[in-house]
């Protein structure tokens, strides 16, 4: 593998790290560009994957691995995001469904 190769795949891994701690804080636009980033850098280390070395494999499996946990992270946001609505859309419901009565007496 070339230096700028190796080079590229340490940034990469560099910039997993840092997705991984925008994921856990559901900062969508600096994941969007961190992950551009990480996916140029990746894309220029395929083009040598014939000349990796075990220890570029073991920094591909970590990435893979910060990426998975990244998906995660953003997956349990999603989630939460999601109850938090349906929270809020029985509380209108609740309330929609007792203020008329209030109206009433």
């Amino acid at each position: 593998m070339t230096g700028q190769a190796r080079q590229s795949l340490e940034r990469a891994l560099v910039l997993s790290h840092q997705l991984l701690a925008a994921a856990d804080q559901s900062s969508l636009p600096e994941l969007a560009h961190l992950d551009a980033e990480r996916m140029r850098l990746l894309q220029s280390v395929r083009l040598e994957r014939d000349n990796l070395s075990a220890g570029d494999w073991l920094v591909l499996k970590e990435v893979s691995e910060l990426n998975d946990r990244a998906i995660g992270l953003m997956e349990h946001h999603r989630r939460s995001k999601e109850r938090a609505l349906d929270m809020a859309a029985v509380g209108r419901r609740a309330v929609a469904a007792y203020s008329g009565t209030r109206l009433q007496r």
